[in-house]
């Protein structure tokens, strides 16, 4: 157990040394701002690794992912600095810092989420969310003061995308936390979150005006921000927290803002920078993936809920529907019958189960037919069906006739003549009792007796 521990402050300790050493203005050169910095990153994502059980996995991978792709950009950075690379050194850097971010958009609402599988529309989302308004706003942004930034457009682009990402961070975390409800989880997850993007808003200040020079104390910043979101994942959870994802409403407006942008595209082309159109036609390609997905979602849903609903046998709605239909005749005028068949069971003796289902089929069509519109008819199970019918008790108890006569004459099923009959219970809308119950009584004293039809007794409190 205290080796286990050992993981969760060793981070912290690295970082909390290489602060001292700053302060005291110690020049260690690629000791302290090579190894010794970036040993801070190393020892995070171990941490995160070695984090309790209680913590979602998914969640701890992209975590780790981000922290580890920040990582990267830190060590290609820093080696840059102390040995000569190439010119594209300064691009690789900045797009291993930019993977930090949608890794984070991931992961942030699981941190503080409940457990969930991986779901192809929350990637869509995070990847919509992320590129799609913070790329487009960085444009926006940049185009006002890209004179102000020093290099060329790429490193302005950059410079300017990390502080609108962190805003994203920081919105998403919030929300998140508000609910799934407060807890030390969520409190650490802000202040860590928080701090990083305030350093990131420093170091694009320091870019605009000049001031900023590789190694300096206000890098430590970043690696607070890392840490304390790592230790994040070492508290407890909140045992209440319900399932949290990035909001709808922010995805509908990464989405609407693309069409806007496009447009003015199209009116301004000179004004305009091409890396701003290739993110933008990007989020609309995965909002339109993300429409597709969402109506087949939908689609099988309801495919899901009819089927829910049905009897597979003969396609007639099943004792749930009718249940249901049952609970929805308040105030209606009319009757629930209950229909059992007699001499039933001797044909699926004698016949076999597979004839005996052609039987079911032949008589739910027969009931079918015999019905007047607005009538519900279900198989509740075995040769047991229900009937919802509305109007006066004597249009109710016409109906009863009707369908006691559609099986007076014989079946035919592979050169066979079967008949059965049928003994039905009947029940009054009267809004007393259990009507199902009831209609239930009636149908066994019609069998009992020997008499077709039984009607309900009115209920008596």
């Amino acid at each position: 157990m205290r080796t286990h521990l050992i993981w969760k402050w060793f981070a912290p300790a690295i970082l909390v040394g290489h602060t001292t050493a700053k302060i005291l203005q110690i020049n260690a050169g690629i000791v302290l701002d090579l190894f010794l910095f970036n040993l801070v990153i190393v020892t995070a994502i171990i941490s995160l690794i070695r984090a309790p059980l209680h913590s979602d996995p998914f969640a701890i991978s992209f975590t780790a992912l981000a922290i580890a792709s920040w990582g990267i950009g830190s060590i290609y950075s820093s080696l840059s600095q102390f040995f000569e690379f190439n010119n594209n050194s300064l691009l690789f850097s900045n797009i291993a810092y930019a993977l930090f971010y949608p890794f984070a958009f991931l992961a942030i609402p699981r941190i503080l989420g409940r457990r969930q599988r991986l779901r192809l529309i929350e990637l869509l989302d995070a990847a919509i969310f992320g590129l799609g308004l913070s790329s487009i706003v960085t444009a926006l942004i940049l185009i006002q003061f890209i004179s102000n930034i020093p290099g060329d457009s790429t490193s302005a682009f950059f410079a300017v995308l990390y502080p609108v990402c962190d805003i994203a961070l920081v919105v998403i975390a919030i929300v998140s936390a508000v609910v799934s409800g407060f807890s030390t989880r969520s409190a650490l997850l802000i202040i860590g979150v928080f701090i990083f993007a305030i350093t990131d808003f420093y170091f694009l200040w320091a870019q605009i005006t000049n001031s900023y020079q590789f190694g300096q104390i206000s890098d430590n910043g970043w690696l607070l921000g890392i840490t304390i979101i790592t230790l994040s994942l070492w508290a407890a959870p909140n045992n209440l927290q319900p399932e949290t994802k990035i909001h709808p409403a922010l995805i509908a407006v990464s989405i609407f803002i693309s069409p806007a942008l496009l447009s003015a595209i199209a009116l301004r082309p000179d004004y305009f920078p091409i890396y701003v159109v290739i993110p933008t036609i990007a989020t609309l390609f995965m909002a339109f993936i993300r429409m597709t997905l969402v109506i087949r979602q939908a689609s099988n849903l309801g495919e899901e809920k009819i089927l829910a609903r049905t009897d597979e046998l003969t396609g007639l709605p099943n004792r749930r529907r009718l249940v249901a239909e049952i609970g929805a005749l308040s105030g209606v005028e009319g009757a629930l019958l209950l229909l059992d068949l007699d001499g039933f069971k001797p044909v699926n003796d004698q016949y076999g189960h597979e004839m005996g289902d052609q039987i079911l089929r032949q008589v739910a069509a027969r009931f079918s037919r015999s019905l007047p519109t607005g009538s519900v008819l279900a198989r509740l199970g075995g040769d047991e069906f229900g009937v919802i019918v509305l109007g006066s008790p004597d249009t109710t108890l016409e109906v009863a006739h009707a369908l006691r006569a559609t099986l007076s004459y014989p079946f035919t099923v592979g050169g066979n003549q079967i008949s059965i009959s049928v003994s039905i219970g009947h029940v009054r809308n009267d809004m007393n009792g259990d009507l199902l119950q009831r209609a239930d009584a009636a149908m066994y004293e019609a069998k009992r007796s020997g008499v077709a039809i039984v009607e309900a007794a009115v209920y008596q409190p």
